[in-house]
């Protein structure tokens, strides 16, 4: 069974979101752990994280992600803002111990000038902060495109933080299909040989989920810019390929696509009909 869901708002906490995906014909989804501009998060209802918890075993929701605020910057050149970053991450990862065993993914950040291996330095210093050897999630750091100084758009700047990290062993990678294909990564022409060169550098059983958008831009542009399935650069035939590829096929894959929620039903829908049961 394709596990399958999209980005839903958590306003209304857990319980609604698993209704929502249910009704939705998905079985994962993935919310912001707070305003995606960041700022302080609303008050955590214990009652509902434990009904949504029973919710999640009785109707097969399995390993939800949890987004970080995509402004959050934990190799900034600007002291404040990474301890801002830092706090606000040390916080999510606190709150997703009242949901345990699922995910949590966050963008590298950007170095603004002071150069990829000093931007790394201050990613990993984060993450040894933040993370515990007691926690009950995955951290994933997401693939990115490689605009501006963003860190991540390289599987070798990727692997580096992994190993570099006093819990790599909790750390995996989230691979957004239109990020990697804007890096650089050919994904519509060559799957294979990426998938291959991501195991290389940084190993397949690292890689935990998909975000699954199309491409508002051509390959190796840069730019960032998700599509709807099928009506980007991407297209229809390479997610085919990609939902159903040995190495992908049993990982969540998470919808960032620019809809509302009747547009995720229709893409929810297709993408399960391409799924192939083995």
């Amino acid at each position: 069974m394709l596990k399958i869901g999209c980005h839903l708002s958590a306003t209304k906490g857990f319980m609604h979101m698993g209704k929502t995906i249910v009704k939705m014909g998905g079985n994962t989804f993935q919310y912001f752990s707070r305003n995606p501009r960041g700022g302080k998060a609303k008050v955590l209802d214990e009652k509902d994280c434990a009904y949504f918890r029973v919710f999640c075993e009785e109707n097969g929701i399995e390993q939800i992600l949890c987004h970080a605020p995509y402004t959050l910057n934990t190799c900034s050149k600007d002291e404040s803002i990474r301890i801002f970053a830092r706090d606000t991450m040390k916080d999510d990862l606190e709150r997703m111990e009242y949901v345990p065993g699922n995910m949590y993914n966050f963008h590298p950040g950007s170095h603004v000038g002071q150069g990829v291996e000093k931007g790394i330095d201050f990613i990993v210093e984060a993450l040894d902060e933040v993370m515990t050897d007691d926690m009950h999630t995955t951290v994933l750091l997401e693939t990115m495109a490689g605009k501006g100084t963003e860190i991540g758009s390289k599987f070798e700047e990727i692997t580096e933080i992994i190993k570099r990290a006093k819990l790599g062993h909790k750390i995996g990678v989230c691979m957004d299909t239109c990020h990697v294909y804007d890096a650089g990564y050919d994904i519509v022409n060559d799957l294979d040989g990426v998938l291959e060169e991501f195991d290389r550098v940084i190993g397949l059983d690292r890689l935990k989920a998909i975000h699954i958008n199309d491409s508002k831009n051509p390959f190796e542009s840069h730019k960032d810019r998700h599509e709807k399935i099928g009506e980007g650069s991407i297209g229809m035939e390479a997610f085919e390929r990609i939902i159903n590829h040995e190495a992908l096929r049993n990982l969540p894959f998470y919808l960032e696509t620019p809809n509302e929620e009747d547009g995720y039903i229709k893409e929810i829908s297709m993408l399960k009909n391409l799924y192939k049961d083995m």
